[in-house]
């Protein structure tokens, strides 16, 4: 296969899984509610105060408790799982060409040069 085509596939794939492994989970839960205002842009200006009336920056907070993050980690696990399971059945692939239509629209992915440093502890870079 061509390195063209196997980028092309490859993108296809990662805005799909993102879209149906992660996009649509708890996180939508996360993202529901009210934005605060800010008027610098960057939440600087942002301030909660909690039930203990400690006040602090926005951009300090944690938006999420462990509970939550472990529970949002499960389900994208799970469904990445049910993804490699099922990749195979002709079913499931109908139903994915229809969850691709709207990925399609989102934009291209970029090679992650941080987070392959990461893994790969600085030894590797992807060709492009």
């Amino acid at each position: 296969m061509k390195p063209a085509d196997e980028e092309r596939i490859a993108a296809r794939l990662a805005k799909l899984m993102a879209m149906i492994c992660v996009r649509n989970t708890g996180i939508e839960e996360l993202h529901a509610g009210t934005v605060p205002v800010t008027h610098t842009g960057d939440y600087s200006d942002v301030f909660i105060t909690d039930a203990d009336g400690r006040k602090f920056p926005w951009s300090d907070a944690s938006h999420l408790d462990d509970d939550q993050m472990r529970s949002l980690m499960r389900q994208i696990v799970d469904r990445l799982y049910t993804f490699y399971l099922k990749a195979d059945d002709p079913g499931f692939r109908d139903h994915l060409d229809r969850w691709l239509t709207l990925a399609e629209r989102w934009d291209e992915p970029q090679v992650d040069d941080a987070f392959l440093a990461t893994i790969t502890g600085g030894e590797a870079k992807l060709p492009r």
